[in-house]
This record gives C-alpha cells, sequence and structure tokens, in this order.
C-alpha cells in the first residue's frame, strides 16, 4: 500500500498553490511513476504538476519543512529507473511547464521551461535554420529537462557531442526552495568552478532544473544516409577510422549485427535492403559474425555530389565493405534509419531482453567485444547477444534475450551474474558501467565498476551538502541515508 502524505502537507499546499497542482488519482499515480524500465512497480503518494519555477520553489520548501521525498519527472523515458517513484514519494512532474521563448538568432540561443519537448523544441528553431542538436530515438516524448538532468547522448554524439556541451544557463530550485540562476546566457563566464555542471547529470538528484538556455547550431544544408555490409567488428572499426578522415563532416555513425537486422526485418515484415557479406557466416555469438554500418554524412553547400559518390566509390573498390547502399532521397533515408532505430522496440517485443549499456575507449573495442562474445560463448552459450550502438562514440548496447528454457524470475537472477562479469570486463577495459542511460536504481550496485571509493566519497559529500536530509530524487545513483 502507498504510504500516505503527512496531512498538514497535503494542506498547506492545497492552500499555497492552485487546486489543480496537485492530483492523486489513481490512474495518474500509475502513469507519472513510472518509466520505460517497468522494473519496479510504481508507488507514489501524489503527483504535483506545477506550471511555474515559483511553484515548484513552494512545493519543494513545503517539502523540506515536512520531509517529503521527491521524484522529478519529466517524459519518463529513462531506462535506468531514474524517475521511478516506488516508495511512496511525491512525483513533481514537468509536464505543464513547457513554454519556449523566441530564438534569440543573434546569439543563437532559446529559452525553454524544462517540460519542453524535444521534438517541439527543435521544430521551433527549425523555423531559424537552427538546431538543439540533440538526438534521441525518443524524441517526441522525452523533455529537455530530463535531457539535462541525465546529459543524454543520441546518435549525433560524434558530431555534436553530448547535452551539457549545449546548455549556457539553468534555473535549479534546490531541495529547501532556493531558485538559483546560473550563468544566464553566457558563452564565456571564468568566476569561479561553474555550478551549473554539477546540475547536468545529476538526475535530479541535487536540485530541480526548471528552465534552460540552449545553445543552438545550424541545420545541416545536405545530409546522406549510406547503409554498407561489413564481415565483423574489425571491419567496423577500419571503415570508421576511413570515415573519420571523410571529406564531409560526419554526422551519425551507427553499428548493428546481422543478428539485430535479421530479427528487425522479420518483425516489420522488411527485406534488407543488403546481402550478408559473402565471405562471412552468420553466428549466434555477439559480433563475430556480419555486420552493418550506418553512416550519415553532411555536404556542406558549394561541395558537389561528386564529392560524396567519389568516397563512397573508394570505400566499395579498397574493400573497406563487401556492399552498400546510398540513400537517393529522404524516403530512402528514413527507411535505412528505420533499420537502426527500430532494433529495441523490435527486441522488446520479440522477446525479453536482458538491456546494458556501456562505453569504451575506441582503441579497447575490439578487444572488449571479443571478450564479451567469448563471455557468453562459454558460460551461457542459450543466450542470444545482439548488440548495436553508436559504436563511433565507443558506446554499445548489449542485449542478451531470455533463452526459451527459462523463466523470467530464473532469467532475471542469472542476468545479475551476467552484469558481474560483463561489468567486470568494462572495468578491464577501462570503460563505464553505464554511457547514456544513466545510474538511477538499476545500475547503483555497479557504480564502483566505474567510480572510485575517493569518487564515490566526493560525490556522497556533494549530495550531503546540497540535499541534507536525502529528499531529493532518494536512491538514485547510490542509497541515500536515513532521513532526520
Amino acid at each position: 500500500m502507498t504510504p500516505l502524505l503527512p496531512p498538514s502537507f497535503v494542506e498547506q499546499v492545497r492552500s499555497a498553490l492552485p487546486a489543480e497542482v496537485l492530483t492523486q488519482e489513481a490512474s495518474d499515480l500509475i502513469e507519472y511513476g513510472r518509466d520505460w524500465t517497468r522494473v519496479y512497480p510504481p508507488a507514489p503518494s501524489a503527483i504535483a504538476l506545477p506550471r511555474t519555477t515559483a511553484e515548484v520553489a513552494t512545493l519543494l520548501r513545503l517539502c523540506h519543512q515536512h520531509g517529503v521525498a521527491v521524484v522529478p519527472s519529466g517524459g519518463r523515458t529513462g531506462l535506468a529507473g531514474g524517475a521511478v517513484a516506488a516508495n511512496g514519494e511525491l512525483v513533481l512532474s514537468l509536464s505543464r511547464m513547457n513554454h519556449i521563448q523566441p530564438v534569440d538568432t543573434l546569439a543563437m540561443t532559446v529559452r525553454v521551461q524544462a517540460g519542453a519537448v524535444l521534438q517541439a523544441v527543435n521544430q521551433h528553431c527549425h523555423e531559424h535554420g537552427l538546431q538543439w542538436p540533440i538526438d534521441l530515438a525518443a524524441k517526441g516524448s522525452c523533455q529537455v529537462g530530463g535531457n539535462i538532468a541525465t546529459n543524454a547522448g543520441g546518435v549525433r554524439v560524434i558530431r555534436y557531442g553530448l547535452t551539457r556541451q549545449w546548455v549556457l544557463g539553468l534555473q535549479v530550485v534546490t531541495a529547501s526552495g532556493d531558485i538559483l540562476e546560473l550563468n544566464g546566457a553566457l558563452e564565456k563566464n571564468n568566476t569561479g568552478t561553474d555550478l551549473r555542471q554539477l546540475f547536468i547529470g545529476s538526475e535530479g538528484t541535487l536540485g530541480i532544473i526548471t528552465e534552460a538556455t540552449l545553445k543552438l547550431a545550424r541545420l545541416p544544408q545536405q545530409v546522406h544516409v549510406l547503409l554498407l555490409a561489413v564481415p565483423n567488428l574489425q571491419a567496423v572499426l577500419a571503415l570508421f577510422q576511413h570515415t573519420r578522415h571523410s571529406p564531409l563532416p560526419v554526422l551519425a555513425f551507427e553499428f548493428f549485427t546481422q543478428a539485430c537486422l535479421d530479427r528487425v526485418t522479420a518483425h516489420r515484415g522488411l527485406r534488407s535492403p543488403l546481402p550478408p557479406p559473402a565471405t562471412s557466416s552468420t553466428t549466434a555469438a555477439g559480433t563475430d559474425g556480419p555486420c552493418y554500418v550506418l553512416i550519415e554524412l553532411e555536404r556542406p553547400p558549394g561541395v558537389p555530389l561528386t564529392v560524396l559518390e567519389d568516397w563512397f566509390g573508394a570505400v566499395l573498390d579498397d574493400g573497406l565493405c563487401s556492399d552498400g547502399v546510398l540513400a537517393q532521397n529522404p524516403r530512402e533515408a528514413a527507411e535505412l534509419w528505420s533499420l537502426r532505430e527500430n532494433i529495441s522496440e523490435t527486441l522488446a517485443r520479440t522477446g525479453l531482453p536482458h538491456k546494458n549499456d556501456v562505453s569504451l575507449p575506441l582503441s579497447q573495442l575490439a578487444d572488449f567485444c571479443q571478450a564479451l562474445t567469448t563471455l557468453f560463448a562459454t558460460h551461457y552459450p542459450a543466450w542470444e547477444l545482439l548488440v548495436f550502438g553508436h559504436i563511433g562514440d565507443g558506446n554499445l548496447h548489449i542485449n542478451a534475450m531470455k533463452p526459451g528454457h527459462l523463466d523470467v524470475q530464473q532469467f532475471t537472477a542469472q542476468a545479475k551474474q551476467v552484469d558481474q562479469g560483463l561489468f567486470q570486463l568494462v572495468q578491464a577495459h577501462q570503460g563505464s558501467v553505464s554511457a547514456e542511460h544513466g545510474i538511477g536504481l538499476l545500475k547503483k550496485d555497479a557504480l564502483h565498476f566505474s567510480r572510485t571509493p575517493q569518487e564515490l566519497q566526493l560525490l556522497r559529500a556533494l549530495k550531503q551538502a546540497l540535499d541534507p536530509r536525502g529528499l531529493l530524487n532518494p536512491g538514485k545513483i547510490f542509497d541515500t541515508p536515513p532521513r532526520p
């Protein structure tokens, strides 16, 4: 049973704020209390839906006074349990705070509320030939505040970097209800520690982001998409090295295995645009078999199409791929992208995947993938291993599918054992147990594989300094001490 909020707290909230701010409708509790992990059953006590920063500040002051724990909520598209309210917390949803100010075309910035949806922000900016260059599969539902709080990645990190590089200023409400304006719209501000960066990637554990000034980039003029077939991962990396020296800027460099492609085409009733590489045979063992690379290149104004065609021809002639296709129009480009973007949905609809999101130094990718394939072939031969991701950033999405002979409970238990071996490999290859999904609830027990004891001590000290009562997103990233 979901714990009830203190009656005095509810009374003060209803007295200080509009009636529609607080809801305890059963359907709202379920919907707002979970994220895409669907691992933890939602059990919030209530949902708060403020419209202004001042209302957020009032809520947090009252929460601080009454010892009410708060889980911030955006589009709830996270995959680490960072937005889950499972212990009677108050969910603070920013969905009604979605105002987008006019674009400053001189400074190439835009000020938005945290609940603005990523796709809506970019549609707003596209009218001026600009973009906030964060591109995620969930762009139609994820919110800017959540993007910032998780330091979101996506498919174009290779060109534009992570979210934190595109945030000029933040408005943040502290655990005690103070409103901070951090850096405004300044490009340069050398006045000591940049407090803005503390909140980017903190998963709502240090403060609530309510507004942001976003730095914008120009939209690419001509974008070209290619799909290439290569015999194995080593060939993928060789192709990547060649592509980095392309005469055209690289916007995306994504890869997936033959097994991923087979799943997507079978599930969606599609035909593969390319045959498997003739020189290799498919294998169920991870990355040993054929792979596919999706490349997106920008052709700047004035650069003739022949430059792209000549480069593509050289890739084929030099044997860097066995076959390839260049999209001839936006429809074909979208079709090629769909093969990559539909992998996660397909895996969820055609089986039960155990998902991991890791990053490795590029120099360690080949050795890591070989060790990963060996780990599963030796200890979990019945588990199908499907790997894809933003390989140009060193980011792999590792999916182990539930074998038919295991029930869900057995699979979940064994997956924890799998994770221990996997994370040991990540640590041995100087990687991170979370590339872009964050830590949340799901990976906090694995944080020590990527963070030293000294780092963890500093993180806990920072949490204590900014949220001494442990009320902001408690239990996320690491366990929070009992609240006084």
